[in-house]
């Protein structure tokens, strides 16, 4: 990019492409340039992990001209963009204040350094590798890219206290993080999968971690995992696995200083209250 302040949708865009190649994403994704023409101006770049009603504000709110976002906007087919939806009433907004929206999902998950990179800086991991290498004969192949990193922690510690850190650590939600396990399991070893994870549970076993940290594990295939002596699980919200990542983003768009880059913290994990269960009161025995 142009280091006179001089930049346009397309010069982010190639900026953002030579480090996470939309080749690198899968076959069913939809990354790259959402919105907006690559021949308009940049001031101002605004990096999210969703494209919803409340980041589109924060963008038109900061005089952003672009969004770079890491969930796409439009994953499945649509046969509208009406403003009767709420997908329809993003892209109007967006056109209307001239703000273009790029996406980067799987291309910046396997990359290196990606978007558990991130997460696993989060912890303090170190001796990073793949949790699943890119495919040997694929286009992401080399480089040590691919989905989840394994590292080890800076000293051992116990299930317990890897979970306050995690809660430490990660951005706050209100989901917070659960963890499966044996409070006292002694953790050296930690594998860390950016959003949902849970089919890559055998990977994580496979790897000899002493626990998986990722985000949406469902019940039966927690439990199984769990019975069968698979290493400690630890469940944080999708968003706050994925929000670290936005500060490599971002960063890497700074080395140009003459561009503006602003992250947001909008928390848009969709669940929004938590009560801790409590015992039932018993009935005084007569």
């Amino acid at each position: 990019m142009a280091g006179d302040g001089g930049h346009t949708v397309g010069d982010v865009v190639a900026a953002l492409e030579r480090r996470y190649p939309p080749a690198w994403a899968e076959q069913w994704d939809r990354v790259g340039l959402v919105v907006g023409d690559p021949r308009a101006a940049v001031r101002r770049v605004l990096c999210v992990v969703d494209c919803v009603p409340e980041t589109v504000a924060e963008a038109v709110e900061a005089g952003a001209d672009l969004i770079v976002a890491h969930h796409p906007l439009l994953l499945r087919g649509v046969s509208s963009v009406a403003v009767t939806t709420y997908k329809g009433r993003a892209v109007h907004r967006l056109i209307k204040h001239d703000i273009a929206l790029y996406v980067a999902h799987t291309n910046a998950d396997v990359a290196s350094p990606g978007v558990s990179d991130a997460l696993a800086a989060r912890l303090g991991l170190t001796d990073l590798r793949p949790l699943r290498p890119a495919v040997p004969d694929g286009p992401a192949a080399g480089g040590g890219r691919g989905i989840g990193r394994i590292g080890r922690l800076s000293r051992p510690m116990t299930l317990a206290e890897l979970t306050a850190l995690a809660a430490v650590a990660l951005p706050r939600t209100t989901w917070g993080v659960r963890a499966g396990g044996a409070a006292d399991r002694r953790i050296e070893t930690v594998a860390v999968c950016g959003g949902a994870g849970d089919s890559y549970l055998g990977a994580a076993v496979a790897a000899g971690v002493d626990a998986y940290l990722t985000a949406d594990l469902r019940h039966h295939p927690a439990s199984e995992h769990l019975a069968e002596g698979g290493p400690a699980l630890l469940d944080a919200a999708h968003w706050a696995t994925e929000r670290p990542w936005l500060d490599d983003v971002a960063d890497h768009l700074r080395a140009d200083p003459g561009l503006p880059v602003s992250v947001s913290d909008v928390d848009t994990d969709p669940w929004t209250l938590h009560a801790n269960s409590v015992p039932t009161p018993k009935e005084p025995t007569p």
